[in-house]
């Protein structure tokens, strides 16, 4: 194998190389830049890994009444980020009303003017999540073991871009009208709960059909069944041309389903990690003492 063979990385250095090179320099500005608000616009803001594929198609099936006619969601509820690198126009006429994007960013460094969509998760769950949708894409299966992927995720990123300040800016914003506050775990608990505050929030009248026609395409065996439109295609095409990885990367987001799951899968020092960040950043912000206790507070809103 020369240096020119698309191959996946082996190591966290490699794997940080090839993340680099997705973006140019000042694309996500860019891409953020280009960007006009409207007051209907619903922006799905959760932290990566905790539901924003999901809501996508929550929010696409209501505002179409069931639409597929895609090759990526991301297409149809652009990823505001994402828009330099992939060439998408955001100001381009869309499927539907209201419009509709999607963003990983916190709330200090949102679009205004918008509304906003924010779905929180277990952080243990969300990190593992995380691993397998990087497992066979960013980095090559059983090279990078998840207590180095652990390591380096800790150590954070771009102020206010980690999980935990994500989580305590939007919490920041609860009484804030135009944005809707949802748990992971209570969308599984309850679905159709959750499309009827989505359908209020943004605005679409909801009958029975179009209940039952979402409950249907926003579940995890439909989605599954239609795993190609929810991978990432834009996206993994644009890491082939630019980090020089492999094509047929699995790049799948709709992996297992359910909740409650990365406690038992992480190992002990990784939890009791994950533990001490929320006692670091998000007890004093916020005054919960873990995940459990801040979901109680947000259902109980």
């Amino acid at each position: 194998m020369n240096d020119l063979t698309p191959r996946r990385p082996r190591t966290l250095a490699e794997m940080g190389k090839a993340m680099d090179a997705m973006f140019g320099p000042g694309e996500v500005a860019a891409g953020v830049a280009s960007y006009r608000p409207r007051p209907t616009d619903v922006i799905i803001s959760p932290y990566g890994k905790c539901g924003t594929t999901w809501l996508q198609q929550i929010f696409h099936t209501l505002r179409t009444r069931g639409d597929m006619d895609f090759d990526d969601i991301s297409r149809v509820v652009p990823w505001i980020e994402t828009a330099g690198v992939l060439g998408l126009d955001l100001e381009a006429p869309q499927r539907g009303e209201p419009r509709g994007f999607k963003s990983h960013l916190p709330w200090g460094a949102a679009p205004r003017g918008a509304r906003y969509i924010v779905a929180f998760r277990d952080p243990r769950d969300a990190f593992v999540s995380l691993y397998r949708f990087m497992e066979g894409w960013f980095f090559e299966p059983g090279a990078i073991s998840i207590e180095d992927f652990a390591e380096m995720r800790l150590k954070g990123g771009p102020e206010g871009m980690d999980y935990w300040s994500h989580l305590v800016g939007w919490w920041s914003q609860r009484d804030n009208p135009d944005v809707l506050l949802l748990s992971y775990e209570h969308m599984n608990a309850d679905p159709e709960g959750t499309i009827r505050a989505v359908a209020a929030f943004s605005g679409i009248a909801l009958d029975d059909d179009l209940l039952a026609l979402t409950l249907e395409r926003s579940s995890f065996d439909f989605m599954l069944a239609h795993k190609d439109r929810f991978d990432d295609a834009m996206m993994r095409r644009a890491s082939e041309e630019r980090s020089g990885l492999p094509p047929g990367s699995d790049s799948a987001k709709v992996r297992k389903g359910g909740s409650g799951s990365g406690r038992a899968e992480l190992p002990a020092p990784i939890v009791e990690a994950l533990d001490a960040k929320w006692a670091e950043i998000v007890t004093p912000a916020t005054g919960f003492s873990d995940y459990a206790a801040f979901t109680a507070a947000l259902l109980g809103r």
